[in-house]
Order: structure tokens, then sequence, then C-alpha cells
């Protein structure tokens, strides 16, 4: 359903403001440093955001016309394909957030923009280690995803069917503390926490946490 899902979401930041508020937020925090996070990598320049969960690119691409140095990371191959075909002077690659190809505190800053609602709450320590592991010290991630709706709890939905395929696709939606409690115990201090209600068609409302790696 690669095609069918960019052609439906390019970008969701486009039309939304507070969105694009928090996308030039991080920029900001990349750009200004964050302790050692925007210290020059070995080559002289600024070391790579990653966008972790990078899909068809759009946002990869806003991140790119904000002045970050990113790169999109993404477990589905035709997804990669797609971002490669729309934005060819940008770096896609398929990866999984389970295992990062990075070396350890190589990243000024990391995205994940509703890639981590498939991933499952008993794996989701991992991810975020993985995170801290390739952040520098100081350096912000930020977080986007859909809210349970159930206080306290994630809700589980499965989905057998999408834009006319046959899929197996599970997704996990969690309140914004949830989320931040993840992210302290892996060693990610929560800088914000930002909720908002659903909008237009939205069923769910939508949760933004930005952390830093301590240093």
């Amino acid at each position: 359903m690669a095609r069918e899902y960019t052609a439906r979401y390019p970008d969701w930041s486009t039309d939304l403001p507070l969105e694009r508020a928090l996308l030039t937020a991080f920029a900001e925090l990349v750009q200004t440093g964050g302790g050692t996070a925007g210290a020059a990598d070995g080559d002289g320049g600024t070391a790579p955001v990653a966008d972790v969960g990078s899909g068809p690119g759009g946002l990869t691409a806003r991140l790119h016309a904000l002045g970050l140095p990113v790169f999109g990371v993404d477990v589905s191959p035709r997804m990669v394909a797609l971002a490669r075909e729309a934005y060819p002077d940008l770096r896609f690659h398929v990866g999984s957030m389970t295992s990062l190809d990075l070396p350890p505190a190589s990243l000024s800053g990391l995205t994940a923009l509703y890639s981590t609602i498939h991933v499952p709450d008993e794996a989701l320590p991992g991810v975020f280690a993985e995170f801290h592991r390739v952040l520098r010290p100081g350096a912000p991630a930020l977080l986007a995803f859909q809210t349970s709706s159930s206080p306290g709890r994630t809700d589980h939905l499965h989905l057998s069917e999408r834009f006319g395929h046959e899929i197996d696709l599970d997704y996990w939606f969690r309140p914004v503390n949830t989320i931040a409690g993840f992210l302290e115990e892996a060693g990610l201090r929560v800088w914000a926490r930002v909720e908002r209600e659903p909008e237009g068609e939205e069923t769910r409302g939508r949760g933004y946490v930005v952390a830093r790696k301590d240093g």
C-alpha cells in the first residue's frame, strides 16, 4: 500500500501550524547545539540528523528545508524507493529502529514521527535505548504519535486491509505520559510534551514529546 499511502499522506505537517512550529523548534535545538549535539563531526561539518520511519520522505525534506543535514530510514523498501524517487537529492536507506546501522553518538538529532506506533510496548524500551545510543550528548529527539483513547492505557489496533490491499499491520496508541516515561527510562530527559485534540478527519488526538540525551 506504499504508493496509495504516499498519495494520501505526502506531508502531514503542511496545513498544521502546531506541527510546523514543533519541527521548527526541533531544528533550532539541533542548530544551537544542545550541549555538544551541534559540534562539528570529524569532517568539519555538523553531525547528521536521522528521520527514523521516514516513509515517503516528505517530512525528511521539510527538515532539510529547515537547514538540517538529515537522512531518512524506513523498514519498508518500497517506501524508501518512493522517497528516493520524490527527493533524489536526499539520502534514504532501509533500516529498522530496533537496530540502527549507525555508530554510537553519531547523530545531532533524531525524529520518529508516527513510526513508534507500530512498536509494541515490550519492544519500546529497546527502541529508545537504541535512540539513546546513536544520539550525541545534548542532542534532541522529537516523537509524534496518535494518542490513546483510554487514559493511562495503550490501545491496540490490528488491520488486515487498507487502501484495497491485504495487509498484516498493528498499531499501538499511547498516552503522552507513557511515551515520556519510556524515554526517561532509556536515559533521554524529557524537555517538552504536547497534546492536542483531533482535527478534521482525525479520530484520535496527537501527542508530541521532545527529549534530550543528557551530557
